[in-house]
């Protein structure tokens, strides 16, 4: 079985991230083929400081390994390392249905948010489904809100057997359903796009200053509250003691829960559930010539097998001649 997933360095990484995608691709290791890549092409659609997407596909390679991914059990590389993906993306956008594309809420969603539209943001799902699919992934972990687009890659990878005969494996998602969507400090889905994210590594005191930013209402404690609407809450449970969890729950069905505490309990949890991955981070990014080199590596991994199914598009649609 072959897992992939990608994440963009379009700023700091974030718990969103690590709980949506990068928690479940560890995790994934030992139960079969491992694709893990950094979407530095994906990022081109918000990200126009190229100094600050070279530092931050650096540090975000540092964060993935950090957090224990081992890239002597997975393929692990670059997004850009690999050309092939830009050929099939254009063979791709050929069977691409503009309604299709026009249907995707994420292009909508961005747009409402002021990001600018550019062909790249509406065909972003075109590039996805090239990432998937130029390495047969039989499984895909995403939140649930790129579950649209990878049914956007099934759609796709389903018209090219049709026209050209069997050639791409069809994709299924895998979401972890009680994390899939882990709120922001607003209670939106958390972000980068929406300013609304608590970073993996930040430093102590950025740290307790965006958790002590986190939006909740203006009950007094003494009232009773509804845990599951609270994003505190809902961040607080994924970091906290099952039984701490009950407790904290308690509280607020039944009175007694102080916000103001439970952020402060919160920083540290939070600091503590990523020290031993802050401390390798820090080694880690103190060699980025060793971050590089492993990169490198992925990247020559990976292209061994693109370069398979990429011959493969070719013959089929008759660009072998």
């Amino acid at each position: 079985m072959k897992i992939l997933s990608g994440i963009q360095p379009s700023g700091k990484l974030h718990i969103g991230n690590y709980f949506g995608m990068m928690q479940p691709m560890i995790n994934y290791m030992d139960k079969g083929e491992l694709y893990a890549f950094i979407v530095n092409l994906h990022a081109l659609t918000t990200v126009t400081d190229s100094k600050a997407l070279a530092r931050d596909t650096l540090e975000a390679a540092a964060d993935f390994l950090a957090l224990g991914l081992d890239p002597d059990r997975c393929i692990f590389w670059v997004q850009s390392d690999v050309p092939e993906v830009t050929e099939l993306t254009w063979i791709l956008s050929n069977l691409s249905p503009m309604g299709l594309l026009e249907r995707c809420h994420s292009f909508k969603d961005k747009i409402a948010k002021g990001i600018a539209p550019s062909h790249g943001l509406f065909s972003y799902p075109v590039l996805m489904a090239a990432d998937i699919l130029l390495y047969q992934a039989d499984i895909v972990p995403v939140g649930k809100d790129q579950k649209q687009h990878l049914e956007v890659a099934r759609d796709i990878a389903i018209k090219f057997n049709n026209s050209y005969g069997e050639t791409f494996v069809v994709p299924e998602s895998a979401i972890e359903e009680n994390v899939a969507t882990v709120p922001g400090l607003d209670g939106q889905k958390m972000s980068k796009s929406y300013g609304n994210t608590i970073g993996i590594f930040l430093d102590a005191k950025e740290l307790k200053k965006r958790v002590m930013a986190i939006v909740t209402d203006a009950a007094p404690v003494e009232a009773p509250k509804d845990p599951d609407k609270c994003n505190l809450f809902n961040i607080f449970k994924l970091f906290a003691p099952a039984n701490r969890v009950k407790e904290v729950h308690d509280l607020y069905v039944n009175g007694g829960a102080a916000y103001g505490y439970l952020k402060l309990e919160l920083v540290d949890l939070l600091w503590e559930y990523f020290r031993s991955a802050r401390e390798k981070r820090e080694k880690l990014c103190a060699d980025p010539a060793y971050l590089r080199a492993v990169l490198a590596k992925g990247a020559e991994k990976a292209r061994e097998k693109a370069t398979v199914t990429l011959d493969l598009v070719r013959e089929k649609v008759g660009l072998k001649y």
